[in-house]
């Protein structure tokens, strides 16, 4: 599918067909998308969850059930369902392992000490000012894993798969669910992923609505 046509007709589903499970191709294609999303100084401050079986979209549906029970139908009828999380704090352990798994797929050439030194030193530096000076440090986390967010909007628009980003969950629950606190994270969205029941799933049929470019453009 052409990537503008792809942004042009996805939409978010709000019913899906719970008969309908997507192919495994299909689900190692999802896995590589979120997997190579881009982030800022290639941080990758990041955890997910993928739901395929019911008892697994059971345990998401704990973050819904109770104060957005709205969202409980999607997360249950769709085919699978990934939860996006947050760091909330970039440590030194984790930023040599990213350091490391660069140097292993051969990011660094000619002399790979030095410029190791150099990125670990850069990567730092983006770090010190979000967590000295800026005091946000996860918040600008939290802003690399909505980057994932939209790039997989738009992947799965292109792969077929319907998908609705839900901001609409309790992540205390959630994050309490699958122990995301203990292991340094916090969910921030819900993706339920699948294929939209096209017989009662409304917004299928209606047309996109976007301001104007020259509403939101300036071109100089």
């Amino acid at each position: 599918m052409d990537i503008v046509q792809a942004a042009k007709s996805r939409y978010s589903t709000k019913v899906f067909d719970p008969t309908r499970k997507l192919p495994q191709e299909k689900i190692d294609a999802v896995k590589e998308l979120i997997r190579f999303s881009p982030s800022s100084v290639n941080s990758q401050p990041w955890h997910f969850i993928l739901a395929s079986t019911a008892e697994g979209k059971e345990r998401v549906a704990k973050g819904t059930d109770e104060k957005y029970p709205f969202n409980s139908p999607s997360i249950r009828a769709a085919s699978h369902v990934v939860v996006f999380a947050a760091r909330k704090a970039l440590k030194p352990d984790y930023l040599l392992d990213v350091l490391n798994k660069e140097e292993a797929d051969g990011r660094y050439v000619g002399d790979p000490e030095t410029q190791k030194a150099q990125m670990h030193a850069g990567r730092n530096m983006f770090l010190n000012l979000h967590k000295d000076e800026l005091h946000d440090e996860q918040q600008w986390n939290e802003k690399q894993v909505y980057l994932n967010v939209g790039q997989f909007l738009l992947g799965v628009a292109a792969l077929g798969i319907d998908a609705t980003p839900m901001e609409g969950f309790d992540p205390v629950a959630l994050d309490a669910e699958f122990g995301l606190s203990e292991k340094g994270f916090t969910s921030l969205v819900v993706v339920p992923i699948g294929y939209s029941d096209a017989t009662t799933d409304y917004n299928a049929a209606l047309p996109k609505s976007r301001m104007t470019v020259a509403d939101i453009l300036t071109e100089v």
